[in-house]
């Protein structure tokens, strides 16, 4: 841009918010008019990037750099402005760091393919023939589509829409060459809902009417149709004219639920997730922005669409610990949802059959509005649920599978029915160590054991991805055939269910197995419709699945989630066996669950075998109160990392040494300390963990804390609000 701009009196400094780790907008110089929501294109360092313009700039022009030009996008809503200001101030992340997760989308700086469409002229022709007439009823009834497409509606020529071109009746126009996506019918296929799901979904649908901020707990036990609840509520945003989004925690749950949409609505959801192709993310992003996207289906990234009219936001699976993003940005999708909502002034609703103790406590306490389905839906019945004491009735020596689990799996496969063995422990085994001078298999990069893959005859490490080939002979004394393995993973639980089972069909469902998102979509729909005998899976097969012929559920090992000093151990065991034993007996046949345990009498198994949950939970609530831990208290985790292990203490020592600034204000300090993986790819890593009143102004401490130590070069300080892993 020439130098007349800084003499144009009608140029001014505007502040544009980068997708960049800045800790706020930096000012550029526009002679063009622009309003706080405007995307931009500017450079920085001399690469052009997208901006959005949060305000006036109040820089010096002389010094500014020029904003390239305002791009042709409807301005970013002020409501989502302030979501990132309120999340990154929260999470303590720079704010164009959460930018950039609202402004992920391919092709934003390219100018947009433009398309010829016709639409109805002024004219009426002077001749009007049954051809012509059916193709000015396809544009009446669908205007702006191209002449190809009218003509083949109308099942004409094309010479006849181009007469109707030649006399005015249909005019030429210019439109985005990417098609908005398909119209939802709100009426095309109304579910039958029974009298709980009829009231939930009332519910819901007036919140959304009050076009004020709600959350809600939809808490229906397996099976209730919590889905076919909320969707009905989507039907009633659909027929305002308003947008939805529904978050689901798995992308290998997005095929099921796209075809339940459109079986419910005639056409599929807008879809947002890592398993999006470039080009539909670039559509998806931009018919959300203009409102042309009814409703979205996505993973928690999608909670930064920009929305022009969000009405309702469904979590489902709201208790997954999927929705926690670690890296990057740490930020947790359940509660940013909420504030989104809060933000919008819309309606929230978190689903789940175990609800997260943040939501359960949230309800209890009158913040969320509890919405209950204690029944299945249909004549499905819950499972029978029963303990299999491994100290009274041990697996054979070299087994993982009991002589009660296994008698229960050759009746349900007699009667043509679905057994399914549940160990949440990816590959063959955990540990690989040699029998003769006791190495074991560790990854050098990380303070990890590598897990032998024996499919892929390879050990692998599940923290940084490092994979090298199965040794013949122990590398550290040379001895052949030394190499045992410690432990069962689901590779090693269905080798040993083939053995037992020589004519049955077993298959493994875990995400390492079939990585492809394709690939494991059809392997769910092909089990769904009976093709396999016996399912071995890991946490994946909890995560909403419904197998119709599934009748028996056998847990390997109840007791695997329970070890170890975890904060959320006890609650994440409780969530993961219920889900889990909840995949059996969904249709008419009545469904089993056996967990094999050495602990019976565990609370944890009690509390799921007795079907107490509100007990479970009211005791877990005051073990939480008592040693003021969340949700009555707030933690957050300090990750010191960095290629050098002294610099990297010296800066947790430091921190550690300037820490009264949080001490005074009532806060606790606990560190600093080597992280259980005190390597984790090739970095050092030490923890410390703050915890507080949930009143005290962290954004402003935990700052000004920070800024007291000088970090050098190579080393990290990262905050992790609200923390799920302490390793």
């Amino acid at each position: 841009m020439s130098a007349d701009l800084f003499t144009d009196p009608d140029a001014r400094p505007y502040a544009v918010m980068l997708p960049l780790p800045l800790p706020g907008a930096l000012d550029y110089l526009s002679a063009e008019p622009l309003v706080p929501g405007d995307y931009v294109a500017v450079t920085v360092s001399g690469r052009e990037t997208v901006g959005v313009v949060w305000g006036e700039g109040a820089g010096e022009v002389a010094k500014l750099k020029p904003v390239l030009r305002k791009l042709d996008l409807p301005p970013m809503p002020e409501a989502m402005r302030g979501l990132v200001d309120r999340a990154a101030r929260y999470t303590l992340t720079p704010p164009g760091m959460m930018l950039r997760q609202a402004t992920r989308a391919p092709g934003l700086l390219e100018p947009e393919k433009r398309r010829v469409v016709l639409m109805r002229g002024p004219v009426e022709p002077e001749k009007m023939t049954d051809a012509r007439r059916r193709v000015l009823d396809a544009v009446a009834a669908s205007p702006g589509r191209s002449a190809a497409d009218l003509a083949r509606e109308a099942g004409v020529s094309g010479g006849v829409v181009k007469g109707l071109v030649e006399t005015g009746a249909l005019e030429a126009h210019q439109a985005p060459q990417d098609r908005p996506p398909p119209r939802l019918d709100p009426g095309f296929r109304v579910a039958k809902l029974n009298a709980e799901q009829s009231e939930a979904s009332e519910a819901i649908t007036e919140s959304i009417a009050a076009q004020k901020f709600e959350a809600l707990l939809l808490d229906g036990v397996t099976g209730s149709g919590k889905t076919e609840t909320y969707l009905e509520a989507v039907a009633a945003c659909i027929a305002s004219g308003r947008q939805a989004l529904i978050l689901l925690p798995e992308i290998a749950l997005t095929a099921d639920f796209i075809r339940r949409v459109r079986e419910r609505f005639g056409a599929p959801p807008v879809e947002w997730h890592s398993g999006v192709t470039p080009a539909a993310r670039r559509r998806a992003w931009k018919a959300v922005a203009r409102g042309q996207a009814q409703v979205v289906a996505g993973a928690r990234s999608a909670l930064f669409l920009p929305f022009s009219d969000l009405a309702l936001i469904v979590v489902d699976e709201e208790h997954d610990q999927s929705y926690k993003q670690d890296d990057i940005v740490p930020y947790q999708a359940r509660d940013i949802a909420v504030l989104r909502a809060a933000q919008e002034g819309c309606t929230a609703v978190l689903a789940s059959a175990t609800p997260s103790l943040e939501s359960w406590i949230n309800a209890e306490t009158g913040k969320y509005r509890r919405l209950t389905l204690r029944e299945r839906h249909g004549p499905a019945v819950l499972p029978f649920l029963s303990a299999i004491d491994l100290r009274a009735d041990p697996p054979e020596k070299g087994s993982w599978l009991s002589p009660e689990l296994l008698g229960a799996t050759r009746d349900v496969n007699a009667r043509g029915e679905q057994a399914l063995f549940f160990l949440n422990r990816r590959g063959y085994a955990p540990l690989t160590l040699c029998r003769k001078c006791g190495w074991r298999a560790g990854c050098d990069q990380c303070s990890a054991w590598l897990v032998e893959h024996r499919g892929r005859g390879a050990l692998l490490c599940h923290q940084c991805g490092w994979r090298e080939p199965f040794p013949r002979a122990c590398p550290e004394c040379g001895t052949e055939d030394s190499l045992a393995a410690c432990g069962p993973g689901v590779e090693r639980i269905a080798e040993e269910a083939r053995e037992r089972f020589p004519l049955a069909r077993v298959e493994i469902l875990s995400s390492d197995q079939t990585p492809d998102p394709k690939v494991l979509q059809d392997q769910i729909k092909s089990i769904a419709d009976g093709g396999a005998d016996i399912i071995v899976g890991t946490q994946i097969v909890a995560k909403g699945h419904n197998f119709p012929l599934l009748t028996l559920v056998g847990v390997v090992d109840a007791d695997l989630g329970l070890a170890g000093g975890d904060l959320r151990a006890a609650e994440r065991t409780f969530q993961l066996l219920n889900q889990v034993a909840g995949r059996a007996g969904r249709a008419e046949k009545p469904g089993r669950a056996m967990l094999q345990t050495t602990m019976p009498d565990h609370p944890v198994l009690r509390a799921i075998l007795e079907g107490d949950a509100h007990r479970f939970r009211t005791r877990l609530s005051e073990e939480r109160q008592q040693a003021r831990m969340p949700p009555y208290t707030r933690l957050i985790a300090v990750i010191v990392q960095g290629e050098e292990e002294e610099k990297v203490w010296q800066v947790s020592r430091d921190l550690a040494a300037a820490g009264s600034v949080l001490t005074e204000a009532g806060i606790d300090i606990f560190g600093p300390a080597p992280a259980p993986y005190a390597m984790l790819r090739g970095k050092h890593r030490v923890r410390m963990l703050l915890r507080m009143a949930r009143g005290i102004d962290h954004p402003r401490l935990v700052p000004a804390w920070r800024a007291k130590v000088k970090v050098p070069s190579g080393v990290r300080v990262i905050f992790d609000v609200d923390p799920y892993s302490f390793l």
